[in-house]
């Protein structure tokens, strides 16, 4: 084990969140070690990503003695979105001025399961305001840099989360994912993202988010990491929408079983028509070769559905939503919201969301459930459908561009991650893994999709690529 400090921060860097976890459990290393190592890395490479935009070192300092040590993440840092989550005495801001004042008042479901798997909070990751952005450059806190090239985006909107998790200031990040906010910057910077089944995690202490749309997991850069922090926090509560069984056995045991022959369908055919990079491209077919080479049946299937109609729509439905959070803030902030309290996107998005009629929304939310039973019975015959993570390789910034003030001009610049809000709505599990680089050095994620409920197939099939197209080695260039 490390006998200095500078050899406690480097064992950190390279260990995922196990790792660490059995180095507390054994005793080699305390929590409060952990704490510092993080500080230190966060404090050394933060100012090149600005990742970490609440810097909560006392909060994790102050409660590395209780952590039990017989947890899986016993002691290990960890940073929680800024947007949505509430753990006690953070800051709860949604990355916008409006909200900046905000703190969380109490710890919500899933941060009570966070706590008892051994997370320590060290810190806040910054998204795009009120997440809704592929990349993130919120006005409130400043861009987040890419830490493979400092000139492209991260992604979003869990963008922070995954420049954090690449950078090895955190292994393993609290992330969410409405229309490819997990996917997308995992694809962006060389590490895993995990969309998990509709109702695999309990949204408490909320009903319900964009109708069954949204989903809470994690970016990590390990397989294991994604599969126990599952085993951590997956679970319905009494009453909860869409309750899903748990699976006979752990997933991280079910990640740690070889998988059967699957019958995989993939494409590179986006179903809007749009064209695909060829280097994209070619991680995809790479990708399907490989798994035919392993054994398993491999079909060229394209997804075919009216996506100049859908994505409007689903834009629309989920500004009702947005428009309601606005209204049920307002008494925690103090006043109602207005234009200059939001960047111009936002606001379109709230005024939009206020502007919908009731019975129109109602329309939405059907139209929406009936395409996911669509999407998901044209994908019925394949165990795992494989696409691009995004059809473009990490775009400079301003590529969503939230000071558009015309709704519809900006969902027209989301066309990248085609392949991501299908599986929002079908609520089948989804994962991206970062198989390939290109010539220029960004990472390029390929896109996992499997059967509602079954995670284990696809974390299975992804424990089986790590070991034959390894990605852990790759550091990015911030790391030095």
């Amino acid at each position: 084990m490390a006998n200095t400090t500078e050899d406690l921060i480097a064992t950190y860097a390279e260990s995922d969140g196990l790792a660490l976890g059995k180095l507390v459990r054994t005793g080699e290393v305390s929590p409060a070690e952990l704490v510092e190592a993080a500080a230190t890395i966060i404090d050394r490479v933060n100012p090149r990503l600005n990742a970490v935009v609440h810097r909560l070192y006392d909060m994790a300092r102050a409660a590395a003695s209780a952590v039990d040590r017989n947890a899986p993440f016993a002691g290990v840092p960890f940073l929680l979105k800024e947007i949505g989550m509430s753990w006690k005495g953070a800051p709860l801001t949604n990355a916008s001025a409006w909200m900046k004042d905000l703190v969380a008042t109490e710890d919500s479901e899933l941060v009570r399961r966070m706590k008892a798997a051994g997370f320590l909070l060290i810190g806040k990751s910054n998204t795009p305001e009120h997440g809704w952005c592929i990349s993130t450059e919120p006005k409130l806190y400043g861009r987040t840099h890419n830490p493979w090239r400092a000139d492209v985006t991260p992604g979003g909107s869990s963008g922070g989360a995954a420049a954090a998790v690449a950078a090895r200031l955190v292994p393993i990040a609290d992330a969410s994912d409405g229309a490819g906010s997990i996917r997308v910057p995992a694809s962006c910077c060389g590490i895993i993202g995990l969309k998990p089944s509709r109702g695999r995690v309990s949204m408490s202490p909320a009903g319900d988010i964009w109708h069954g749309c949204v989903y809470i997991l994690c970016v990590a850069r390990s397989v294991r990491d994604v599969a126990a922090y599952l085993d951590a926090v997956a679970g319905e509560l009494p009453g909860d929408p869409y309750p899903l069984p748990r699976p006979p056995i752990t997933w991280l045991a079910a990640a740690a079983r070889a998988p059967s022959r699957l019958r995989i369908g993939f494409s590179v055919r986006p179903p809007d028509g749009n064209p695909v990079d060829a280097e994209v491209e070619a991680a995809v077919r790479d990708t399907a070769a490989l798994l035919a080479g392993l054994g398993h049946e491999v079909e060229e299937h394209d997804l075919s559905f009216d996506v100049a109609t859908a994505w409007p729509l689903y834009t629309r439905m989920t500004c009702v939503q947005t428009a309601r959070m606005v209204e049920e803030l307002a008494p925690l902030v103090g006043r109602p919201v207005t234009r200059n309290d939001v960047e111009p996107v936002n606001w379109a998005i709230i005024e939009r969301g206020r502007a919908t009629s009731g019975v129109r929304h109602s329309a939405d939310v059907e139209y929406i459930r009936i395409l996911s039973r669509a999407i998901a019975s044209d994908l019925a015959r394949f165990d795992i459908y494989v696409t691009p993570t995004l059809t473009q390789l990490p775009r400079p910034f301003g590529h969503p561009d939230m000071s558009e003030q015309d709704l519809d001009r900006y969902s027209t610049q989301w066309t990248d991650a085609v392949y991501m809000f299908p599986f929002n709505i079908s609520g089948q599990p989804a994962l991206s893994l970062p198989l390939r680089w290109s010539k220029s050095g960004l990472p390029i994620g390929v896109h996992f999709v499997g059967r509602l409920g079954d995670e284990a197939g696809l974390l299975s099939l992804a424990t089986v690529l790590e070991q034959e197209m390894p990605w852990r080695q790759r550091k990015p260039p911030v790391c030095g």
